[in-house]
């Protein structure tokens, strides 16, 4: 097995951008022909599973237990966006597969917290008790306290957004004086004034 350079990386960038400069001639071609769009060439599946796979050995993404999901998530946002990327802009393809990717990590937290959060609440309003009782034996045996619940979070991992779209564009309209003059029409509506 061969080792590499020293400041070698793991993707050739230089060849990386060739194969998709290829790639997007292909899918022009295609295009033209109203085909359909060709597949990406093996080469460019294998970038986008090692920079998937690297990018997950960060420290700040290396312990989740649904790091293959992550992994997923991301190779599957870079096959969907692959025909996004112009050579013409960015000579960088490794960069832009790589914040894909990592937004990709990001979106898939987020949902695991949240499917966290549900199961959480789930547990923690269910009445659950608990009776084991063994063959041949009479007696009930009561657990008051169920463990999943005595070991629920003391803080919620999924915090939910207060404020709504109609809000923010409500508190967005009011500006300056408009602030107040809502106010004193609310005042005078309740006083059962008439202008």
């Amino acid at each position: 097995m061969a080792k590499r350079q020293k400041g070698e990386h793991y993707v050739d960038n230089k060849v990386f951008l060739q194969a998709m400069v290829e790639w997007k001639e292909k899918c022009k071609i295609a295009e033209e022909a109203e085909e359909q769009k060709p597949a990406v060439t093996n080469y460019i599946g294998e970038c986008f599973l090692k920079i998937a796979t690297h990018l997950s050995y960060r420290p700040n993404f290396i312990n989740y237990t649904y790091k293959d999901d992550m992994i997923s998530d991301g190779i599957e946002n870079c096959l969907q966006y692959a025909s996004n990327f112009n050579p013409e802009k960015s000579k960088n393809p490794f960069a832009y597969f790589t914040q894909i990717i990592y937004y990709a990590f990001l979106r898939r937290i987020q949902k695991e917290k949240k499917q966290t959060h549900v199961k959480n609440k789930i547990v923690q309003e269910t009445d659950h008790q608990s009776w084991t009782t063994m063959t041949y034996d009479e007696r009930s045996y009561n657990i008051p306290y169920s463990f999943a619940i005595e070991n629920l979070p003391q803080e919620d991992v999924y915090k939910p957004k207060n404020t709504t779209v109609d809000e923010k564009k409500k508190s967005k309209e009011k500006d300056g004086l408009e602030r107040f003059m809502d106010d004193d029409i609310d005042d005078i509506a309740e006083r059962g004034v008439e202008r």
